[in-house]
């Protein structure tokens, strides 16, 4: 089947045929004949497999006819990282180059003035995270009356960074006359709900997805009995491998850094690249590793998808990935458009777990690389492993000491111990509260009443007591009557 084949138009197929596409991908054969007779669309398909594609060029088709109006976009584009909004963009620009449509991005990082400039002209497709999308409606920038479509790209992506919120959030604003299409690699509760809450009758595409690594990616696993010692491995596979580039994944932002400034002092040259960095220093440092401005990229998972970054020699995965899914994701930064690639994982014992995963997702074990760390002791530690977490599921409480059992009344007797000591912590709390609203009664009362004599001071009673002096209490009054009005004719001495 060609792309003719699929319904798009002429001036889509000339651009497209011009960057060289000659034949639709799975997921684009199943999605842009449904997207283009206007049903929503649910998508469970990898990145990589030409998802983008399947929705923008039917949308270009779409959005071909009308005009849109300042501050209402036509269409919604929502994208969980700057990074993959910003590679939306410049495909559309490519797919729509014999199209007059007007495209945005909204992403953080950027400047808002600009951003609302561009919306007041209006624009036919906004691409935008879900950050900036809320902040800029809640300003009153954009109306969202005129939108008819809405893409949510990578929602298993949006799940994991906690964006769900959200896009549920932004999808309420929207007219229920939209069409909605979703892509996501996987589909957990949350994203089935929004399907269910927000699209009318789906139709459900799902793309082989590449479960497993790519044939021209050589990936093994590295291991090492002491974890401490994972640093200096990396150094040794670095200084051994005839490297062009390098990415190197970490797990945590503070670990991205902290690697980073260790390869730093090493002299190797090296950037980092994390979520917590500022929009502009994340574009030029993308931009620096693509020129060959830097040989190591060390990064965090923002950088396993949506970066368009071609030409990797290396990948090196110095933590296990959480998800066995973005096992695939990283190592596919590498062996790219038919060209050899390298992989290598290390691990230490805390790490089997995560490796199994990765295993049972591949459906099949990943090589051990013999040159560097202990292979020696990997083949022992596995099996040590695979046996505890056996133990573990079998029974786990094997091991623990059971809790002593009570009698009956010993039980009725700690319940009632329990009640009565709730019960004072629930008397000591009321108390409290009716001491803090008497004391912000007071003080109400003393702002409505500037000439309220403010209430004496405890370690002051005791000058006032029978017998006392008055030589205090007549400053007060001096002091009191000084505010009296005249016309109340009032003299204290």
């Amino acid at each position: 089947m060609s792309f003719k084949e699929l319904g798009l138009s002429d001036l889509t197929l000339k651009a497209i045929t011009e960057l060289g596409y000659t034949e639709p991908t799975p997921v684009q054969k199943l999605t842009i004949p449904h997207v283009l007779k206007g049903s929503d669309v649910v998508g469970i398909a990898q990145t990589g497999t030409g998802k983008t594609a399947s929705f923008a060029l039917p949308m270009l088709d779409i959005l071909s006819s009308g005009k849109a109006k300042a501050r209402m976009p036509r269409s919604l584009i929502l994208a969980p990282t700057r990074e993959l909004a910003t590679q939306i963009g410049e495909n559309f620009v490519k797919y729509g180059k014999y199209h007059k449509i007007s495209m945005a991005l909204l992403i953080g990082g950027e400047s808002v003035a600009e951003q609302k400039k561009i919306l007041s002209t209006g624009v036919d497709v906004l691409i935008a995270t879900p950050g900036r999308m809320i902040d800029m409606f809640e300003r009153g920038q954009i109306i969202m009356t005129g939108i008819k479509m809405v893409v949510i790209d990578e929602a298993d992506r949006m799940l994991d960074m906690g964006f769900i919120p959200d896009v549920k959030k932004i999808l309420s604003w929207v007219k229920t006359t939209r069409q909605v299409l979703l892509f996501s690699a996987t589909m957990d509760k949350e994203i089935k709900e929004i399907a269910e809450k927000f699209m009318t009758f789906p139709k459900e595409v799902f793309a082989s997805s590449p479960s497993t690594a790519a044939k021209t990616v050589n990936h093994t696993v590295v291991y090492t009995a002491d974890a401490t010692k994972k640093r200096r491995i990396l150094c040794d596979i670095i200084n051994s491998e005839d490297i062009k580039n390098a990415m190197i994944f970490c797990n945590k932002k503070r670990e991205v850094s902290s690697l980073y400034n260790v390869l730093r002092d090493k002299h190797y040259s090296v950037c980092q690249f994390h979520g917590d960095m500022n929009q502009h220093i994340r574009t030029a440092t993308i931009e620096a590793f693509k020129n060959g401005d830097f040989e190591l990229f060390v990064c965090s998972d923002a950088a396993a998808r949506g970066l368009d970054l071609p030409d990797v020699s290396h990948v090196f995965l110095y933590d296990a990935p959480y998800k066995p899914e973005d096992y695939v994701h990283r190592i596919g930064r590498t062996g790219r458009a038919g060209k050899e690639g390298k992989a290598f994982t290390l691990i230490s014992d805390d790490d089997f777990k995560a490796l199994a995963a990765v295993e049972k997702n591949l459906g099949r074990p990943v090589i051990l690389n013999k040159d560097f760390g202990d292979p020696s002791l990997y083949k022992e530690r596995k099996v040590l492993a695979a046996k505890s977490k056996f133990i573990s599921k079998v029974n786990p409480n094997k091991h623990k000491p059971k809790p002593p059992t009570l009698s009956k009344l010993e039980r009725e007797n700690k319940e009632k111990e329990e009640k009565l000591r709730k019960e004072e912590l629930f008397r000591a709390e009321e108390q409290r509260l009716m001491s803090e609203r008497r004391r912000q009664e007071q003080r109400q009362l003393r702002e409505a009443n500037p000439y309220m004599s403010p209430r004496r001071p405890a370690a002051d009673q005791h000058k006032h007591k029978k017998g006392a002096s008055d030589k205090g209490r007549t400053k007060d009054k001096v002091a009191f009557g000084e505010h009296m009005p005249a016309f109340f004719g009032i003299k204290i001495k």
